[in-house]
């Protein structure tokens, strides 16, 4: 099969500008990061007030407010929000399926990837590329910099399609990782053969913050077809023949709101981000709708 696309495409000057408007910002990000623009959970020497309490044994000493001791007698400390790094974990779905439509469901899937991973870089935030199928690979260990865009638009558009679907297996594999908790974005169309419970059971294991990027068309809830067809099954060759009525199309709709229904759900319990990428019209004005004001708020 042909790349999805190019490092070209993906360093398009338009493109490129237009996800410059956009940023991450992180209620709160892990311990143990590098200084860049996000609040910690650590509080310590920042530059941005937060709290004070009492002097122990040990504290650093330049830490001491002398105005409270001053008026009070007493000894505080001032604690400053430290500001760190956001590990951006971009899960891209590469299964057989999202190879085969004109234009690839990928194109858009990777494209998202990469203007993800741009806003993340700009911020001085790590970027870390997994694409998966029927398992999980590590193409980009987590980078910083933003210098590195170059090398994630070469790795985004090397990546070639991974066999069939399977969550369960790709996300233990992700969790295997061991990574320091941040964001974890996963660009798919959720299509398991195993179904949604497989989606959800591996999804609701993963301890990071989920940013949930389904990819769709308006053929997969209206689909036009009619008359007797045959339906196979684009990653396992399995074949049924089908007489399409009315009745069976409205089964379509109803199979596919129910789907949809559970990605909603399923965002709900773990406060994930959910953004429907209509794969037919350009992403970035859809990633606006998530970044609300210009920024989404992880």
């Amino acid at each position: 099969m042909p790349a999805a696309i190019t490092r070209e495409e993906l360093f398009d000057p338009a493109f490129r500008e237009e996800v410059g408007r956009l940023s991450i910002v992180a209620r709160r990000v892990a311990r143990g990061g590098r200084p860049a623009e996000q609040r910690s959970r650590d509080l310590g020497s920042g530059i941005e007030f937060r709290d004070f309490r009492p002097y122990s044994p040990g504290d650093d000493i330049r830490s001491i407010d002398w105005n409270i001791y001053r008026r009070l007698g007493r000894v505080f400390l001032r604690l400053f929000e430290e500001m760190e790094d956001l590990p951006v974990y971009l899960a891209v779905d590469l299964s057989e399926s999202l190879f085969l439509e004109t234009p690839p469901r990928a194109r858009a899937g990777l494209r998202a990837a990469f203007a993800l991973a741009s806003i993340a870089l700009r911020q001085h935030d790590r970027v870390g590329i997994f694409p998966f199928g029927d398992d999980l690979a590590v193409a980009l260990r987590p980078v910083s910099g933003r210098g590195r865009d170059l090398r994630v638009a070469e790795v985004l558009a090397g990546l070639e399609p991974r066999g069939r679907t399977d969550f369960r297996r790709s996300f233990r594999r992700f969790a295997a990782q061991g990574l320091r908790e941040g964001l974890l974005v996963v660009i798919s169309d959720f299509f398991d053969p195993a179904g949604i419970e497989a989606v959800r059971e591996a999804l609701g294991a993963q301890r990071h913050r989920l940013l949930l990027a389904p990819l769709w068309r308006a053929s997969d809830r209206d689909p036009a077809l009619t008359g007797d067809i045959e339906l196979v099954d684009c990653e396992t060759g399995a074949a049924e023949e089908v007489s399409v009525t009315p009745a069976v199309l409205e089964r379509v709709r109803d199979a596919h709101d129910r789907f949809h229904g559970e990605l909603i759900a399923l965002a709900r319990r773990r406060g994930a981000g959910l953004l429907r990428l209509d794969v037919d019209r350009e992403v970035v004005p859809q990633l606006a709708e998530l970044f609300a004001g210009g920024r989404y708020e992880a």
